[in-house]
């Protein structure tokens, strides 16, 4: 990939197939409508009720054969987000996924990606799944820079997403060398508290909803959580990464690959962030025409 061209890896896969089949064939048909010093490189998510996944309990119905089917058209790189946690030797035997990353990993003349936690399921991976390429979760919350220094230096790993309170760290970021530096990939529009303690262990909590095992439900402590996400409220988080700050500091350091989050959000908000990270502000407007009127999208 171009370092001077931003790379996002958007969320939803499964759970907004029908935005992204909206919106690609427009992405396409109109690259004036966006900017020219970005682009799109992966699309993750999972279908519902995948043992392996992780980072959110996922609602997708729509079937793997159509999403490959759509990235495949539009040269983009499908990833399975099997981020959970808590795998022990069982579970890999599981059919649903195994199905799925066999057929991942068959498809089609764009390398496809597995974002994986568990060392347990690494090893499996790359053993029974070779044409995959693999992308060590932000579920690991990999906040010390040395920790992440480590990741980026695993071969096994083509990404590395580190804990969003990194994204700033720059004197650190900034002695990496360009092939480490071409693995990291942030995650810009987190709205986590950035002085929460309880980070790994919401996510081990959504690691057991995905095993079907009884646990108590994890309630965020973070004093403004009872209002949910709020885009306008990640952008004033310390860890947020916006369009000014990608072209002025992250890509003349030389990093081009940048996370958006939101698989648990609904489709208008994904929306938003499609228009507020690659649209130009003169054609927002026509975007959104376009995909409101044109298509039965259910965005409320």
């Amino acid at each position: 990939m171009n370092e001077k061209v931003a790379q996002y890896h958007l969320p939803g896969l499964f759970e907004f197939y029908e935005l992204y089949a909206a919106f690609l064939p427009l992405y396409r048909a109109h690259r004036e409508y966006f900017y020219d010093w970005c682009d799109i490189g992966s699309i993750y998510g999972a279908p519902f009720g995948c043992l392996w996944g992780g980072g959110r309990v996922s609602s997708g119905t729509c079937t793997a054969r159509d999403v490959l089917a759509l990235t495949q058209k539009y040269g983009i790189s499908a990833r399975l987000t099997f981020s959970n946690s808590l795998l022990r030797e069982e579970h890999l035997k599981d059919r649903t996924c195994n199905a799925l990353c066999r057929l991942f990993s068959e498809s089609g003349t764009v390398q496809n990606g597995v974002i994986v936690h568990s060392e347990l399921l690494l090893d499996h991976l790359k053993v029974a799944y070779p044409p995959l390429y693999f992308i060590s979760s932000t579920t690991k919350v990999l906040t010390d820079f040395s920790q992440l220094r480590r990741e980026l230096e695993r071969p096994e790993f083509s990404y590395v997403v580190p804990d969003f309170r990194l994204n700033k760290a720059f004197a650190s970021l900034n002695t990496l060398p360009q092939a480490l530096k071409d693995k990291v990939e942030f995650l810009c529009n987190e709205c986590c508290s950035f002085g929460c303690k309880d980070r790994r262990v919401c996510y081990e909590a959504v690691s057991r909803k995905n095993l079907g095992e009884a646990a108590p439900e994890h309630h965020c402590k973070a004093p403004d959580a009872k209002y949910g996400y709020r885009f306008s409220r990640a952008m004033e988080n310390p860890g947020f990464i916006g369009i000014a700050d990608i072209q002025n500091t992250y890509l003349p350091m030389g990093f081009s690959n940048f996370k958006i989050e939101g698989r648990g959000l609904g489709s208008a908000l994904i929306l938003e962030f499609l228009l507020y990270y690659l649209t130009k502000p003169d054609c927002q407007l026509r975007v959104r025409e376009e995909i409101y009127l044109d298509n039965a999208l259910d965005l409320f």
